[in-house]
């Protein structure tokens, strides 16, 4: 916040204060656009034992496995003993203590209780549920983006909440007298409400971090809605202070409850300030969770490791048939496995989702603006679907108005009871996974010129590590989700995509190579694309597992060669449903196709549920090896690295958004009930933002359960990604030593990073800013650049 130079010192301490909190709540992103957050960002540049214990007082939920579910694996063999001991070497700790720690039950720790808290107690209202109702419902109007049809006026959310609760009665019957009196006497300025609201509290510039940060955590999805603007303001050097306004209406209601409880309710505060005050120590219990977390992720370490060392390192002889490059999305192994499977000939490539172009995309006849590209970076290049006249313009408004019509408070009973009849038929058609698909669109179109084009075009295959050896045939497939009915859809589509699926990427990555001119410049520049190679553009249905080769101007001399690729596709689509079908709850490989469009599926498909490593390395060092869709697949030949350039690209961009959506999954299936979207079955979208499991209360961000579990056994156990790269250690040294931020991740315990060797063995791995074998944790270290 823009907190003036003429306030006082220790208001400036706490206006300090309240931005560290904030620093500290994760981002949520509207369903429209859903981006994997890693829960814990906040607390990403301290050691994961210390932010547990951290949450653990502010009540953010847990962060390590439950014990009992530790011991289960340790009784079938998951996890070994050798990871019981590396992980008890790791915390100092016994491994015969570690390991009767995982059959003993403990408590679940108590947060520190706000005034809302302990005022509940002595009164018996349950303050904190009321705070929730009446909050929920005031920001879903607020925050509403296109769903209400009278929406909230424009203005700050302090402003409009104030608004809203100084004409709120609802307090005052639940024992609130005068609290609407109380708002409409607050300063307009949300900075001096602020300001007097803590004086008011006398919360002293000590206790104020931990305290504040309980606060927002109270306020839980709603809270993380509001922090992604300022995330994004902040990403593009800007400032939004809506996190504050909502901290500072939380605040208001700290000090109406507070007044009203006297001197009883004031003595408890003054002993609990003393209590958020307090250094933020880890205690025994912490420290054998996560002991047990980490021979958890050992295990899963050593897996990867021991797969890897089995895998076949076979290189394709002579020149591919065809090369087809798609998502790293662990969901893209699968059918990587699969098509190369058709023939020894064919060599698939891992990349990231977007392709190499961040751009903001209009789709056909629309002017709503799509961030086709990763959150982390902000697209400057527009891309628009050519092609629509006045009357697509026409047609589509007055379906969307329609629809607006048939749900508008003033029509909505007349319209079902007159036209209800009418949708029998759509209902039982969409009921039985029948509706059809839209046809193809135009050719997406991006204005550049050519030295821009050119300087794209060389930057994308070099990250590709594709400089030569060209196929005559190059797919370029992106992916996404086929699914109707699910407020979660954008969640199934490309991670690197914000949210959407990679069709536009792929297809405007295809149309730049096969542009002359960029060709011709790029063969000045040292990569020479033979005359007879030409790129297609593909999309990838993870939920049917069938890939649809678009017919973007494909050249008549490849026709054949299309046509023969078209068949590989699809008998590899057919091997990699019968996989996945396996895994699904009633699960046939002739009927995955009908999930996505079956209105009343919980599960159309599993996403990224399961994922567990990252590999940058060339594709044969992985070939033949069943990964079993959960593994991050990018190529990378470190040897056409000059500088680490690609290595660096690579850990600080897909690295991290892999890492967060590892730990959104983690965070989904751990902390449900903080980082959770609940029960699908009791989904209500509020807003068109996001969804309440019921019909009113917190804002539930994250996963629904059905994504991570299968009602029986969960689908997703966390564990740590492990980032496997085949590079020396002092080149990833000299990267780390670059990018501070992701060198963090893996010495604070949030990643796992380890090297392969030249024989595909996993022998090292990166610890305490050090080089070590992983056989032994006592073995010696090689200091790290």
């Amino acid at each position: 916040m823009n907190a003036h130079m003429s306030w006082p010192g220790q208001t400036l301490e706490l206006f300090a204060a309240a931005q560290a909190a904030i620093d500290q709540v994760p981002p949520a992103f509207p369903l429209a656009a859903t981006v994997a957050v890693n829960p814990w960002l906040g607390q990403s540049r301290e050691d994961r034992t210390v932010a547990a214990a951290r949450l653990l007082r502010v009540g953010g939920g847990r962060m390590f496995l439950p014990r009992d579910t530790v011991a289960a694996m340790i009784r079938s063999g998951k996890v070994s003993a050798a990871d019981l001991t590396a992980a008890a070497e790791t915390f100092g700790i016994d491994p015969k203590t570690l390991r009767h720690a995982a059959d003993e039950s403990v408590e679940p720790a108590t947060p520190l209780p706000c005034v809302a808290d302990f005022a509940a107690a002595r009164t018996g209202i349950n303050w904190p549920a009321l705070i929730e109702e009446r909050f929920g419902l005031w920001a879903a109007g607020h925050f509403d983006r296109g769903q209400a049809f009278w929406p909230a006026p424009d203005g700050s959310a302090w402003t409009s909440w104030r608004a809203f609760a100084s004409r709120d009665l609802t307090p005052g019957l639940a024992g609130l007298a005068g609290f609407p009196g109380d708002v409409a006497a607050t300063p307009t300025d949300a900075q001096t409400a602020f300001s007097q609201a803590c004086a008011d509290l006398g919360l002293t510039p000590a206790a104020a971090p931990l305290y504040f940060h309980r606060l927002l955590t109270t306020l839980s999805g709603w809270a993380q809605y509001a922090r992604h603007f300022g995330w994004i303001a902040a990403r593009d050097g800007g400032h939004d202070g809506t996190l504050f306004d909502l901290l500072t209406v939380r605040l208001v209601w700290e000090v109406a409850i507070l007044d009203r409880g006297g001197a009883p309710l004031a003595a408890d505060w003054d002993a609990r300030q003393a209590a958020f005050a307090a250094k933020v120590t880890v205690d025994a219990a912490t420290v054998l969770d996560a002991a047990l977390q980490e021979a958890v992720d050992r295990s899963a370490e050593r897996r990867l490791a021991d797969q890897l060392a089995d895998a076949d390192a076979s290189k394709i002889a002579g020149r591919p048939s065809v090369q087809a490059a798609f998502c790293i999305d662990v969901r893209s192994e699968v059918f990587r496995r699969a098509l190369e499977a058709q023939d020894p000939q064919i060599q698939t490539i891992g990349f990231a989702g977007f392709f190499g172009l961040a751009v903001r995309h209009k789709g056909h006849a629309s002017d709503i603006t799509e961030m086709r590209a990763p959150i982390l970076l902000s697209p400057t290049v527009e891309s628009r679907t050519p092609g629509a006249d006045t009357a697509d313009r026409v047609r589509l408004r007055t379906i969307r108005a329609w629809g607006r019509f048939k749900r508008a408070a003033v029509s909505a009973f007349a319209f079902v009871e007159a036209a209800g009849p009418l949708y029998v038929g759509k209902l039982i058609h969409d009921s039985l996974g029948l509706t059809g698909q839209s046809a193809q669109t135009p050719l997406p179109a991006i204005d550049l010129g050519l030295d821009d084009r050119v300087k794209a075009a060389a930057g994308i295959l070099r990250a590709m590590s594709l400089t030569d050896g060209f196929a005559r045939l190059v797919l370029i497939c992106g992916h996404g989700s086929a699914v109707t009915n699910a407020p979660h859809a954008s969640a199934l589509q490309c991670g690197a995509c914000g949210g959407h699926a990679g069709d536009v990427n792929a297809r405007l990555l295809a149309a730049l190579l096969n542009d002359v001119d960029v060709r011709q410049a790029l063969a000045k520049d040292g990569i020479a694309i033979p005359a007879d190679t030409h790129f297609v553009a593909g999309l990838h249905d993870t939920v049917s597992d069938t890939v649809h080769v678009f017919d973007d101007a494909i050249a008549p001399t490849h026709r054949a060669d299309r046509d023969a690729l078209c068949t590989a596709l699809a008998r590899a689509g057919s091997l990699a449903r019968t996989e996945r079908a396996l895994t699904l709850p009633r699960g046939r490989a002739d009927a995955l196709a009908r999930r996505g469009r079956d209105w009343s599926e919980l599960r159309p498909e599993w996403g990224l549920a399961g994922c567990q490593g990252f590999i940058a390395a060339p594709r044969s060092r992985t070939s033949g090896c069943d990964l079993g869709g959960r593994i991050f697949l990018h190529d990378y030949d470190w040897r056409r690295d000059d500088g680490a350039a690609t290595l660096e690209l690579i850990l600080s961009a897909p690295v991290v958004v892999a890492s967060w959506i590892a730990l959104q999954y983690h965070g989904s299936a751990i902390a449900p009930e903080t980082f959770g979207a609940g029960n699908k079955l009791l989904h209500n979208v509020v807003g068109g933002i996001g969804v309440l499991e019921g019909n009113g209360g917190a804002l539930r961000p994250g996963l629904p359960w059905q994504s991570v579990h299968d009602g029986t056994t969960a689908r997703h156990v966390p564990s740590r990604l492990v980032v496997a790269v085949e590079a020396p250690e002092e080149m990833i040294s000299q990267v780390l030593a670059r990018q501070p931020d992701v060198r963090a991740l893996f010495e604070k315990g949030w990643l796992t990073l380890v090297t392969i060797d030249a024989s595909g063995h996993v022998r090292r791995r990166y610890e305490q800013s050090r080089w070590m074998d992983r056989s032994s944790a006592a073995a010696a270290l090689s200091p790290a650049a």
